[in-house]
């Protein structure tokens, strides 16, 4: 199964959090999309190089989600990264599966963990790798895709 990972990547911080969760996933036998290293260095350099750069990203990570049998998106913070509410979106739209990590406590607004959208866009919402890991291992099982 192959899985794209959606999630914010302009932190120190985050990438180290993507690259944990693709090593984990790895680890357990997925075959992982991770764009800060599959769509390419590209990305750190579109201000400099302009239009076309950003162009070329956006399209090869449309394609990458294209590939991908289910999408991973990560749901942290009180607002989710605008890049991964959109990933969500765009396999929402192309019918790929997606499932919602969200191990931040903080809360979109009173009564949501995130966006309504979003929250309707994922299949299920979880809080942690190991719940993660036993979802999409159920995934991989029904073969509801």
């Amino acid at each position: 199964m192959k899985v794209f990972i959606a999630g914010p990547l302009f932190s120190q911080a985050e990438r180290e959090f993507n690259l944990k969760l693709d090593g984990f996933l790895r680890k357990h036998g997925f075959e992982t999309v991770l764009p800060q290293r599959d769509v390419g260095q590209l990305w750190k350099h579109v201000r400099k190089l302009g239009r076309r750069a950003y162009l070329e990203v956006y399209e090869r990570d449309i394609r990458r989600i294209e590939e991908a049998d289910i999408v991973v998106a990560i749901l942290d913070g009180p607002d989710v990264d605008s890049g991964t509410a959109f990933e969500v979106g765009y396999a929402c739209a192309k019918g790929k599966p997606v499932i919602g990590l969200k191990t931040d406590m903080r809360v979109f607004a009173q009564g949501e963990d995130v966006n309504n959208m979003l929250a309707h866009g994922v299949r299920k919402i979880v809080k942690n790798f190991d719940e993660l890991l036993s979802t999409l291992n159920a995934f991989k099982k029904s073969e509801v895709m």
